[in-house]
């Protein structure tokens, strides 16, 4: 198949670390195109806002763009079509996982509004676990250090702080 890019190979827009070219205007675009990650971004005056990112494996549909479920919130959000612009970054030898590990990025920094179903779910870096062991007013603790008891020097409002009598070591709970 041959790559047609020639109308947006003279511009380049910068995107994270990655050089896409255009911006062309939308209505300008005509296929084929293949495994590339596209921008649909809007114009205002000399600015480009990131409405929509998106993934293409191949099409030789000239209505690929119009066909899209979210070119309305494209036209929503530029004001009129001729606001609409495209740019593209050729990735001819990537994989599937490369192209959505680009577009990931790009959803994640920019959040582009036309977007918001496709956005990431950001995990925490950690995990909140309750504790089997609640600490009862009569339940000893020991020291890990030394081994002997620990007793409660504060009460904080979701924590007690403990204090070791034999070392002075030092340790939080949660309180029940």
């Amino acid at each position: 198949m041959k790559r047609k890019y020639s109308k947006i190979s003279t511009l380049s827009i910068q995107i994270l670390q990655y050089e896409f070219l255009g911006p062309i205007p939308l209505e300008e675009w005509g296929p084929p195109m293949e495994k590339v990650v596209y921008l649909i971004l809007s114009r205002e005056k000399d600015k480009f806002n990131v409405l929509y990112v998106g993934d293409c494996e191949n099409t030789d549909d000239k209505g690929f763009f119009i066909q899209n479920s979210n070119y309305k919130c494209w036209m929503d959000n530029s004001g009129l079509e001729k606001s609409l612009h495209l740019a593209i970054l050729p990735l001819f030898e990537s994989s599937t996982e490369r192209r959505k590990n680009v577009l990931n990025k790009i959803l994640t920094h920019y959040k582009p509004v036309c977007n918001i179903a496709d956005m990431p779910k950001e995990k925490p870096d950690y995990v909140v676990r309750k504790s089997d062991n609640s600490i009862s007013e009569t339940e000893q603790i020991l020291c890990l250090c030394c081994g002997a008891e620990m007793k409660p020097e504060k009460v904080l409002e979701k924590s007690t702080l403990f204090r070791c009598t034999g070392c002075g070591l030092s340790d939080t709970k949660l309180n029940p």
